[in-house]
């Protein structure tokens, strides 16, 4: 009884504390309609006000231009600029091939496109950069949009040497010119000592060796998956290097290239796997026939995700490094009315020389990892296993 009691009155205070509320709310709810309707007059007159002036755009903000700066570098070009005049709007770089394939083939030097500032013709063509992409237009380079904004000219087939494409053929003669030395000393003999760059080359080989491949692949197969992985980890240590030079590098920030590596990576270990890998995928050993068939899926999936993370995790960090140096060094220009100039200049400096010297452990840390993982998987696919039937 004294419970019943306690709950009716508990419920009563609820109620009596519900309908004050509601009240209160409904005494306001008037108020709050007159004060919108107030509001929404004021929005109004605010509106016609900006719609009877005419909207001049000013310039960009020192921080805009940053950010354009930053996002141009990140992208693909079709020419080389190491800096440009702002007062002059003239860059200084070197231009690059363009071919495309549009009605026969079309090979002229980007220059004349003028860094998009001219519509270049070629046996009646038209071809207009916009957006480091080139687009097919009329003489007066008119570009169309969609509703929301994109251009819908359509596009010739493009083969140009982009900054991307010279950046890997720059790097890959490199390497090809490191290790010519180092080819012909192992060559004369496997005891004879490498002379000169080459003996700084050797230590690297012998970690990709015992460090990456023998632990991983074995030391019966690793030899066949050497040259693959000496390269891929030497092409993304250097291209990460270049990578924090003047030249602009930024290609393994290219989505593109590094799904290039990775598929390679998926390609040779689908095609060196052997019949044990094949089993555990599609039939796992030591389960029962339900749950092979719900593990089946996973595991297809899973052979999937491996190259996906290998692209995504390379592409990330190095697209993150450049934009955090690139964002640090913009300290000198975006801060200097309010530190001054040489505060500025200090502090940007100091930042960005600390992240360099962390962006060349990070450019060695991300060949390590790729090289790492693409040994890994390709280990597992040549693995034997020896099953126990009885134990099954």
């Amino acid at each position: 009884m004294v419970t019943l009691k306690k709950s009716l009155n508990l419920l009563a205070a609820v109620i009596f504390t519900a309908s004050s509320v509601f009240s209160y709310a409904q005494s306001n709810a008037q108020k709050l309609e007159e004060s919108i309707q107030e509001t929404g007059q004021s929005i109004e007159e605010t509106i016609a006000a900006v719609e009877g002036t005419e909207h001049v755009e000013g310039e960009k903000t020192q921080a805009e231009k940053v950010q354009d700066h930053i996002t141009h570098h990140l992208a693909d070009d079709y020419s080389f600029i190491f800096f440009s005049d702002e007062a002059t709007g003239k860059h200084y770089g070197f231009p690059l091939p363009v071919i495309l394939i549009d009605n026969g083939l079309k090979v002229f030097m980007s220059s004349e496109f003028d860094y998009g500032n001219k519509v270049v013709e070629k046996d009646g063509q038209h071809y207009k950069l916009y957006h480091s992409k080139i687009y097919k237009t009329d003489a007066a380079g008119t570009i169309e949009y969609d509703a929301e904004h994109h251009p819908t000219n359509e596009k010739p087939l493009d083969f140009s040497i982009t900054k991307n494409v010279a950046s890997l053929l720059f790097t890959t003669v490199l390497i090809f010119l490191m290790f010519l030395s180092l080819a012909k000393t192992y060559k004369k003999g496997p005891n004879n000592l490498p002379k000169g760059f080459a003996r700084a080359l050797e230590p690297m080989v012998l970690y990709v060796r015992d460090e990456m491949a023998i632990p991983n692949i074995g030391k019966d197969k690793y030899k066949k998956f050497m040259p693959y992985l000496l390269s891929v980890f030497f092409l993304i240590f250097l291209l990460n290097l270049l990578g924090l030079t003047p030249l602009g590098f930024n290609v393994t920030g290219s989505i593109s290239v590094t799904a290039c590596l990775a598929i390679f990576t998926f390609i040779i270990t689908q095609f060196s796997a052997n019949k044990d890998y094949w089993k555990h995928m599609f039939w796992m050993p030591g389960v029962p026939a339900p749950m092979k068939l719900m593990l089946a899926p996973i595991e297809v999936l899973g052979a999937l995700i491996k190259p996906f993370s290998l692209m995504v995790r390379l592409f990330a960090n190095i697209t993150a490094g450049h934009s955090v140096v690139f964002g640090l060094i913009a300290i000198i220009f975006v801060m200097k009315e309010a530190l001054g100039t040489a505060g500025a200049v200090g502090i940007g400096f100091f930042l960005s020389t600390f992240l360099v010297v962390l962006e060349i452990l990070v450019a060695f840390l991300q060949a390590f990892i790729f090289t790492m993982l693409s040994s890994l998987f390709i280990g597992m696919a040549v693995a034997e296993h020896e099953h126990d039937e009885a134990h099954h």
